[in-house]
């Protein structure tokens, strides 16, 4: 059972949203700057605000899933708006994460490839030593 909003009830409610969605835009821009400056302390900080901000916006306008915003009225539309924008910074800071990662994964990969000319000391996963030895190569030979 829905509760009928009065106007002056709705007004007070999209205001609250719309505060709440500047505060999750702020805090997607503070979550990209400690991304660009691997502060992951801070960042996990940010990201326990987003949940929150994100449960009460979805309280605040009753939109548990996307497609939940279709049933909101015009009088929602800067709402909508603002949180569109909201998507966009929250993608372009999951690509920021995801070409981190992936720089992470191919360093990882590179120190386990095993090159015969390379004498690398590597750590295995006991995190003792792994000293390679570098063979001779055809040239030396």
């Amino acid at each position: 059972m829905s509760v009928e909003l009065t106007p002056d009830t709705l007004e007070q409610t999209i205001a609250l949203a719309m505060t709440k969605v500047s505060e999750l835009d702020n805090l997607l821009e503070e979550e990209f700057e400690s991304l660009k400056v691997q502060d992951l302390d801070r960042f996990e900080i940010l990201l326990n605000a987003k949940n929150d901000l994100l449960s009460d916006l979805t309280l605040i306008s009753g939109v548990h899933q996307p497609e939940g915003a279709l049933d909101l009225g015009p009088e929602w539309d800067e709402f909508k708006k603002q949180m569109i924008a909201c998507r966009d910074k929250h993608r372009r800071n999951e690509i920021l994460i995801m070409r981190k990662l992936d720089a992470i994964r191919g360093a990882i990969e590179s120190l386990h490839i095993v090159d015969p000319t390379s004498s690398l000391e590597v750590y295995d996963r006991l995190g003792k030593i792994n000293r390679m030895k570098r063979l001779r190569g055809f040239s030396e030979a």
